[in-house]
């Protein structure tokens, strides 16, 4: 797969995906089980945004064991806005990072306690990055993690090499990953089969997560207001998709 997946428009609605047959039968996570106090979870997402979409409220979870998290964020984002002149990628690329730290602080986060690597890779251009992001990961996992990465189907360039990257590192230190598709839910069909269905499995959250999620992705104005006559980066459906009171991970 790669970005041409990805089409302007709307896209597949939640109206659609709840009568995903699929979606119904995948199987639900005990979050206790998943991520218990102790264990580490590294999350690696290829733009600023893309944490709070894959897995905000499973995020929402680590208020006061920011011991226990580690954030990489590969880019800045700053290739979302393609020929605007109101959002330039000068803009972009200090505007974003503080979108994802206003919205960390909102999932009631202690920034100052995170381990949070910025790497600075240019947006749009992480299949050359492949193997210094697979190196990376690597080098930093340890026994007993769970690796969160986008989904290496997911039809957008970036969000497909941190896959393929948290693949092989994954692979390569036996550490537990999970893979969590983002414009899986634009482009494909509630019962798909290009989609790893046998993996699925869904995170419930609760009133409260949900809340804090919503909350967290607010903070990313620069992705959900329209750029003049050009309509948001982040689609409506898209956002309904992620945000229902569970997050889908690919184990």
């Amino acid at each position: 797969m790669n970005e041409s997946l990805i089409q302007p428009g709307a896209g597949t609605p939640w109206a659609a995906w709840q009568h995903s047959a699929h979606l119904a039968r995948a199987t639900w996570l005990d979050r206790r089980q998943l991520c218990p106090p102790g264990r580490r979870l590294v999350l690696i997402a290829p733009h600023p945004d893309d944490e709070i979409l894959m897995a905000g409220g499973l995020l929402a979870d680590f208020k006061g064991r920011e011991q226990d998290l580690v954030l990489i964020s590969a880019t800045d984002g700053e290739a979302s806005h393609p020929g605007s002149g109101e959002w330039t990628q000068h803009r972009l690329r200090r505007k974003r990072p503080q979108e994802s730290r206003l919205a960390l602080q909102q999932l009631a986060l202690d920034t100052s306690k995170l381990d949070w690597r910025r790497l600075n890779l240019r947006d749009g251009q992480l299949p050359r990055e492949e193997a210094f992001l697979a190196r990376h990961l690597a080098q930093l996992l340890k026994p007993d993690d769970l690796l969160l990465a986008t989904w290496r189907g997911d039809g957008h360039c970036d969000n497909e090499a941190v896959g393929r990257a948290a693949a092989y590192a994954a692979a390569a230190r036996q550490v537990q990953l999970a893979e969590v598709p983002v414009w899986a839910w634009h482009w494909a069909q509630p019962d798909d089969p290009r989609l790893p269905w046998p993996r699925a499995h869904r995170l419930q959250l609760d009133e409260g997560q949900l809340a804090r999620k919503r909350q967290a992705l607010a903070a990313h104005a620069s992705q959900l207001e329209p750029d003049g006559d050009n309509p948001p980066a982040l689609p409506g459906n898209l956002l309904e998709c992620l945000l229902q009171p569970f997050e889908l991970m690919f184990l």
